[in-house]
């Protein structure tokens, strides 16, 4: 490795480089502000101070510097979150996260658990980048369904995989890169499981920290302003008219209930002119019968996603045919809160004279009086000022809302419908491109761009919902990474650090020196990529070895492990930045919980390889 001298590029890019941890880490400016002018200050120093290579070319120039953004690395994982949010708002993997919660919905810490170590498993025999894309909406919908933040589990998903990828030859591409270096340095092999007692042993240690003391470091809940505001758990008054082709014609009730509207309180039935109360027994559902239900926002949403059959007829606000079209466009529609307001045109009139409908096209689906037990046909209800009404409508009906003075339109409680009915079809995309990926067919870059591609076509997401799983943080902080990194590099700022602590640690015994190589490297894989550290510390790493004359394995051992402690830095590690849109997290959260696990490997290698190795 040739060192250069020390020059006054490479300490302002050491200035810039601290400028930008100390202000992510402060969070008082935005990430996606500091990664610009990150990006600016390095654009800045390289045009005006040019570090000039042998053939008399700029080696940072803006192409170079800007490469970051072309990066295949972030391509995938760009893509990878398309692909993610296809599987969301599909519904696909509902079933599979409905039988873990069924199983031990008495101990969702267990189930987590559970999750969390097959992942760790997985990633010791997979890459761990496809293995994190699987799990992060399975993950998501679980806590969804436990009624907890995806901020507490995510950050977690993303560590285990890490942990677990250090323990084999290929859990982790920077494994493979250490080998394929020690290889043409030395002529040796590393066997695939030759490093597996000292990685379990790490595995172990990190696995212990992530159950037992992430959680207080963790956030609580999510933060900014991507937060949800949870859908509140108020009864909707909805009516279902049995026109043909509803799902419920034919249902009997049992037990007094009716097992296809679980979840959902039935409070009234109708059948050719006779009311029925509840409790109904050998009650079967006819064509024309209606149904006067009450039910929460969030259970309606979720029957009508997985079973558009059952919204047949709702209100029957159209003719058959008409509303057969309706209802395949209601999967993409929206549904949203509105009040009725002081002095509207609505109070005072029902819902069968205004037609269902509002001005704008929304339709009526249900309606909210607090401390009212109704028991009457929707048609018959009479609006009053402060009735909640759930509607549904386009996204251009629901704007048009805003307009609309007879109603105060909740904008917090618009939310999409989910297409259940695709699911199969965003399943099949999601395994052909994990294994596509994970067998090594075809590179992860271009297996996750077709499979983004695919989830649009086939209509698993549109456009919108695709260009809403894009993070702009992780796009702009990837690019500010990959310059850092590239700067630190050719101006020579990495080697002088390596060379400067091998002079330090000159005359120490090997497992003090073989510790403080372990931390340096560790602390820099959250800086350059984890790839960039294990290729640059290897050699490093073999001639330390040879100077005190240790075996290499042990400084190479020490690479793969610190190289892989990518837990402090978004940028330090892929599945870092795949969980940081989804668990909506900050730069600090990274640190917080990141720098302590990264103490405790460092402290449990110190300790664990001098006993190992019969130091």
């Amino acid at each position: 490795m040739e060192l250069l001298g020390p020059s006054i590029q490479m300490w302002i890019t050491f200035a810039l480089i601290l400028a930008a941890i100390t202000s992510y880490a402060l969070d008082r400016v935005s990430m996606e502000i500091t990664s610009l002018g990150t990006i600016c200050a390095l654009l800045f120093l390289f045009h005006f101070m040019p570090v000039i290579g042998q053939d008399g070319r700029n080696l940072l120039d803006a192409k170079i510097l800007l490469s970051g953004f072309a990066d295949p690395s972030l391509i995938s994982i760009l893509a990878l979150l398309v692909i993610g949010q296809g599987m969301v708002q599909t519904g696909a993997l509902e079933a599979p996260a409905q039988i873990l919660i069924k199983h031990g919905i008495n101990r969702p810490h267990l189930i987590i658990w559970v999750c969390l170590i097959s992942v760790m498993v997985i990633s010791a025999l997979l890459n761990n980048t496809p293995v994190v894309v699987i799990f992060i909406p399975i993950m998501i919908t679980l806590v969804d369904k436990l009624g907890k933040s995806s901020s507490q589990v995510l950050l977690p998903l993303s560590y285990v995989a890490i942990l677990g990828g250090m323990t084999t030859l290929i859990g982790s591409s920077t494994n493979l890169l250490v080998a394929g270096s020690y290889n043409s340095l030395t002529g040796g092999d590393i066997g695939l499981f030759d490093f597996i007692v000292p990685g379990l042993f790490m595995a172990g240690l990190g696995l212990v920290y992530i159950f037992f003391f992430a959680p207080y470091f963790l956030p609580k809940k999510l933060s900014g302003t991507d937060q949800k505001i949870p859908v509140s758990g108020k009864q909707f008054i909805v009516q279902i008219d049995l026109i043909a082709g509803n799902s419920l014609i034919g249902k009997k009730s049992v037990a007094g209930i009716f097992p296809d509207l679980q979840g959902m309180t039935v409070r009234l039935i109708q059948s050719r002119g006779t009311s029925y109360l509840p409790p109904f027994d050998d009650i079967i559902l006819k064509e024309n019968d209606s149904i006067i239900i009450a039910t929460t926002r969030r259970t309606l949403t979720e029957k009508i996603s997985k079973d558009p059959a059952l919204t047949k007829g709702v209100l029957n606000v159209a003719p058959p045919e008409e509303n057969d079209e309706q209802q395949q466009k209601m999967p993409r529609q929206k549904i949203a809160e509105v009040m009725v307001a002081p002095a509207s045109r609505l109070d005072g009139r029902t819902l069968e004279q205004v037609g269902f409908h509002l001005q704008g096209g929304c339709t009526v689906l249900g309606v909210e009086r607090r401390a009212r037990m109704i028991r009457i046909s929707m048609s018959d209800i009479r609006l009053e000022a402060g009735d909640i009404l759930l509607v549904v409508g386009t996204s251009e009906q629901i704007l048009a809302l805003r307009a609309n003075k007879d109603v105060l339109l909740m904008e917090w409680s618009t939310s999409e419908v989910p297409v259940k009915s695709d699911s199969w079809k965003a399943l099949g995309i999601f395994a052909s491109v994990v294994g596509a990926a994970g067998t090594g067919i075809i590179p992860i870059p271009i297996a996750a761009t077709c499979g983004a591609f695919l989830m649009i076509l086939l209509n698993c997401l549109n456009i919108r919902q695709a260009g809403r799983a894009i993070d702009r943080r992780i796009f702009l902080l990837i690019g500010a990474a990959l310059a850092m990194g590239v700067s630190l590099q050719v101006t020579g700022g990495a080697g002088y650090v390596a060379h400067n602590m091998i002079e330090i640690l000159a005359g120490q015994s090997i497992p003090v020196m073989l510790s403080a190589f372990f931390l340096l490297i560790a602390i820099l894989t959250n800086i350059l990529s984890n790839n960039a550290t294990a290729v640059l510390f290897t050699p490093i790493a073999i001639n330390i070895a040879e100077e005190v004359g240790a075996d290499p394995m042990m400084f190479v051992t020490a690479v793969i492990f610190a190289a892989n402690c990518s837990f402090a830095t978004p940028m330090g590690y892929q599945t870092n930045l795949l969980v940081i849109g989804p668990g909506n997290y900050r730069f600090n959260d990274f640190l917080r919980v990141g720098i302590p696990l990264i103490i405790l490997l460092w402290i449990g290698f110190s300790l664990f390889a001098p006993w190992y190795y019969e130091l």
